[in-house]
């Protein structure tokens, strides 16, 4: 089969799948993986960021001379899956396009619940910052990204400054940050993950994201698939508009006939008809400074 059909019909697929299946040992992102090409980019994998077995993170260096701007990649699962192998396709995409891409792992639940994996996140984002520039990074243009679950870490470190304050890494000193299909705004805690995630915590405002939309914030993108009934688009659209209430600079992007996995998915290499998300993120990313070269 045609390369380019056949990854068509794979991101077609997966705009269908559950949220579990990407997370899974034979998953939607294992599919996606199996077409990213081989080459046109260094990985550097298992790098310790932290003590822990899931203190490791990878790095993707595109190929050239740099200083390369930064992104870092959070995925989602729901805070009780996920694995950075799963995300090559989102490392080789970035890349590819001129940044050097970190995914980090971070603790799970039931190990561990709030704010753990965010402290986590917190200390990959300070461990990228001060060593970036052994891989060729430029940690002065470093913006953060997230799917789902990873999207709601992104945006607590980028809007409640004090876990980036604790790790050693401000983040006044961020480029940007960029949410696809995240959950920002989700109280109550209405089923028995968040319960265990978010439940024991005394003060509720302080998981939500939205709590903390402030004026002097990073730039945002809030990306959501008009389709996505695992993560509301509500979850974006509220806040956006906190944001834009603080003074902050935020932009909203709504996909139609797009659904939670679907816009992930879509940062696998482009097929006609399905790249609007990546180039939208790359004009973002160009708008705040981030532009390779």
């Amino acid at each position: 089969m045609n390369h380019r059909l056949a990854r068509r019909g794979l991101l077609t697929r997966l705009a269908a799948l559950p949220l579990a299946a990407m997370a899974g040992a034979c998953s939607g992102a294992d599919l996606v993986n199996a077409l990213v090409p081989a080459g046109g980019y260094d990985r550097i994998e298992g790098l310790a960021y932290g003590p822990g077995p899931r203190h490791r993170l990878d790095l993707y260096r595109p190929l050239g001379e740099g200083p390369f701007p930064v992104v870092v990649f959070f995925y989602g699962g729901g805070w009780d899956t996920g694995a950075r192998g799963d995300y090559l396709f989102v490392g080789q995409r970035l890349a590819a396009a001129g940044y050097l891409a970190v995914i980090p792992d971070y603790r799970l639940y039931p190990d561990v619940a709030f704010p753990a994996f965010i402290e986590d996140c917190a200390e990959a984002v300070a461990w990228t910052g001060e060593h970036a520039s052994a891989y060729g990074g430029d940690s002065a243009r470093m913006a953060l990204m997230g799917h789902s679950a990873g999207a709601y870490n992104a945006m607590m470190l980028a809007l409640d400054g004090r876990y980036l304050d604790a790790a050693g890494w401000p983040a006044w000193r961020l480029s940007a940050a960029i949410g696809l299909a995240g959950p920002y705004d989700f109280r109550p805690f209405d089923s028995a993950l968040l319960q265990g995630v978010f439940g024991g915590w005394p003060d509720a405002d302080a998981t939500q994201p939205i709590t903390f939309a402030r004026g002097d914030a990073p730039p945002l993108l809030l990306a959501t698939g008009e389709d996505d009934t695992t993560v509301l688009p509500a979850n974006s659209e509220r806040l956006a508009r906190a944001m834009e209430e603080a003074g902050g600079v935020v932009t909203l992007v709504r996909y139609p006939d797009m659904g939670h996995i679907g816009i992930a998915a879509a940062l696998a290499q482009p097929v006609p008809g399905s790249d609007a998300v990546f180039t939208d993120i790359l004009a973002f990313l160009d708008r705040h400074g981030m532009a390779p070269g």
